[in-house]
């Protein structure tokens, strides 16, 4: 069967490799329909230090497949739409017991990154790390909401605990993860500053309805944030650019106003006004991945209605093709990769 494999730095193969044996017991055969690409993606094609593999390796992290059989005890119906929990959780660790599945103590590694992920035709996975598709939900759209969507459902709702009303920043709101914060923000009647890293996105983020755009790369979006709060500051900010956002992110946050981080795609340290982060009690949520009941609602929103923004459908072959787009950052949404 068809793979993709990453056998050193950037080199990326389209192969073909035997398909797994049988499903043992407690797992489901998924005949893999859609990957969707995320930044963890680029950094595994870029070697990234802290990835801890052996190549070569099937690349993809999040994915949707359709079942096509079935394990020792378990019964899932063949043609079901299942979307993969990509981290491989041990399931038996109090974080797991307590469905904070993210912090497990014992992960085996995530798929795509450490060890073989979903970017080949079938793949044999724990029927426990299973999420079923709602009637009426796309593969495509699904494909995005093992990452995607459990990361911005955790990070607005779990941790910064956005409310009906408030106002948000949302960095990068091209972004898989940024397009998708700003749907679940609007569904919540909130205003939304959302900044953008170049020009040539402003009528897409006004079109997604983004009340307020400013470019990061131009202007002070700390400065609007407080002109359109008229200087309270923002309740939330949605961050995960890194460096070049982080003191001005803090700084457009109200007293006791929330951010929540997930990413450092433009540097991993930068400074912080400690003095500020308590006179002004700041919270601070550091956000990684999310349980397994966040795919789960993630896809529940999708059935309601808020969709994910698909900036391009890719065949397999062209899998390379739609990491250098995201690498070049010329993305809106997200790029999705057919098997």
């Amino acid at each position: 069967m068809r793979a993709l494999r990453l056998f050193t730095e950037r080199d990326l193969r389209l192969a073909e490799i035997e398909p797994p044996p049988p499903p043992g017991p407690g797992e489901v055969r998924l005949r893999v329909r859609a990957v969707a690409l995320n930044h963890i993606d680029l950094w595994g094609f870029r070697g990234m230090a802290f990835a801890k593999r052996v190549l070569p390796i099937t690349v993809g992290v999040e994915a949707v497949g359709e079942v096509i059989g079935c394990g020792e005890g378990v019964s899932l119906p063949l043609g079901g739409l299942m979307v993969p929990y990509g981290a491989i959780t041990c399931g038996t660790c109090p974080a797991c017991r307590s469905a904070q599945d993210n912090l497990c103590e014992s992960i085996a590694g995530l798929r795509g990154f450490h060890v073989d992920g979903f970017a080949q035709e079938e793949v044999n996975v724990p029927a426990r790390l299973c999420v079923a598709v709602p009637k009426g939900v796309s593969a495509e759209d699904a494909s995005t909401a093992a990452v995607t969507y459990a990361t911005v459902q955790h990070m607005l709702f779990d941790n910064a605990k956005l409310q009906p009303g408030e106002t948000i920043v949302v960095h990068a709101v091209g972004s898989g993860i940024g397009t998708i914060a700003v749907r679940m923000a609007k569904a919540m009647g909130c205003t939304i500053i959302g900044t953008i890293g170049s020009e040539g996105k402003r009528a897409a983020a006004e079109a997604l309805g983004v009340d307020h755009v400013v470019n990061y790369a131009t202007d002070r979006f700390e400065s609007l944030a407080r002109r359109v709060t008229n200087k309270r500051g923002v309740d939330v900010v949605f961050e995960h650019v890194g460096a070049s956002t982080w003191a001005a992110s803090l700084l457009s946050l109200r007293m006791g106003g929330r951010l929540v981080t997930c990413g450092s795609t433009s540097g991993v340290s930068a400074e912080t006004n400690l003095m500020m982060l308590f006179q002004r009690q700041l919270r601070i949520f550091g956000s990684f991945g999310a349980p397994i009941r966040c795919v789960a609602e993630g896809l529940e929103k999708m059935a309601g209605g808020i969709t994910p923004v698909i900036d391009s459908v890719l065949p397999l072959e062209r899998f390379a093709e739609g990491l250098g787009r995201l690498e070049e950052r010329k993305v809106f949404g997200k790029v999705v990769i057919t098997l």
